[in-house]
């Protein structure tokens, strides 16, 4: 603490990211990272622009939001891209989100939501999820300046259909709607299609999951023209250059090796099944996960207990100490071999 802190210093508290250990041999499943390289084609293509070091990356990313645009079925011009979908959310908060009447988000959700609203100083309410972890609908009927969604949820994994969202956007057209989609890619359904009848819909989305892409931070944004402007007059008071070359050209990379993508995403949806059948056969309680993650609880083990006791043994997973979900385990899904170490080490414990 020091005499020269701002006020605002005082009333944070601060997002706390996953563990990243220095030890080596610890199965790591705490962060949602990818547990596959990325593709040939971003190493290479990230070697070979290397040597543009030297200058300023394009501000406005221009190739990348045409990658983006052409892969989303959107105009460039509807495209944001950030230093990581972090990035953009919180230009999005800045942006988009401080009015008078309060934002709503789930009341078990990405931590990093109430986060933001003290550092911007946004209003807001939590809205209970119901007792089955899923969000209703009628808890937002309430009066709000905008709504905010993480789908597939983050922590729980469950998603909401693409008609759902529709539904809400059509009820509540005076009410700004944004989709955080970090983790769409792994079996849920993308809100971007809706983007072109729904002025009030905000879509965000990363590399940094399904793209094996989160050391490079790219992350972007997709509506209509008038709130991506919001979004870039925001980042152009705060930082011009917020993707550098190394990023945008390895995200376009990325973007082109479809094949790898697919491979990839397909190999972690049959671990994650294959994680929550192993899970359920050793007396857990797991929800049902359409991300790249599993969200389980078991009936008689503590969830703290449980992660102190694998993390002694060299596995690594997210426990979170609040309300509702004390006893749940977030589980990165891992390599086929890293899903055995865990199975086997909870077999020993259990």
């Amino acid at each position: 603490m020091s005499r020269f802190w701002s006020p605002v210093v005082h009333t944070l508290s601060p997002y706390v990211p996953g563990e990243q250990p220095k030890q080596d041999g610890i199965v790591k499943l705490n962060t949602n990272e990818n547990p596959y390289p990325p593709s040939p084609r971003v190493l290479a293509a990230i070697a070979s622009a290397a040597e543009r070091l030297r200058l300023y990356p394009d501000p406005r990313a221009t190739r990348l939001r045409e990658a983006i645009a052409a892969r989303c079925d959107v105009a460039p011009e509807e495209v944001f891209v950030g230093n990581g979908s972090d990035e953009v959310l919180a230009h999005t908060f800045q942006a988009l989100l401080k009015h008078d009447a309060p934002l709503l988000f789930p009341d078990v959700t990405y931590s990093f939501y109430p986060v933001y609203c003290g550092l911007y100083g946004v209003a807001h309410e939590e809205v209970p999820l119901d007792a089955a972890m899923r969000i209703e609908f009628a808890g937002y009927q309430r009066a709000s300046s905008a709504i905010l969604l993480c789908n597939p949820n983050a922590p729980t994994g469950i998603a909401l259909p693409r008609d759902a969202i529709a539904e809400l956007l059509a009820e509540r057209p005076d009410r700004l709607v944004v989709v955080d989609e970090a983790y769409v890619d792994f079996g849920a359904e993308s809100a971007v299609p809706l983007v072109a009848r729904h002025d009030n819909l905000l879509v965000i989305q990363t590399f940094s999951k399904s793209r094996a892409l989160a050391g490079l931070r790219v992350g972007f944004a997709i509506g209509q023209r008038p709130l991506i402007e919001a979004l870039e007059r925001v980042k152009d008071s705060f930082n011009s250059y917020p993707v550098d070359c190394l990023a945008i050209t390895g995200a376009i990379a990325a973007i082109g090796d479809d094949g790898w993508f697919r491979q990839t995403r397909a190999r972690i949806i049959a671990s994650r099944e294959a994680l929550a059948r192993d899970l359920g056969q050793l007396g857990f309680e797991v929800l049902p996960s359409l991300a790249n993650f599993v969200f389980a609880r078991h009936r008689s083990h503590g969830g703290a207990d449980l992660a102190a006791a694998l993390r002694q043994r060299g596995v690594l997973v997210r426990h979170f100490r609040k309300p509702r979900i004390e006893d749940f385990l977030r589980i990165t899904v891992g390599t086929e071999e890293e899903c055995g170490r865990l199975i086997g080490v909870l077999r020993g414990l259990i």
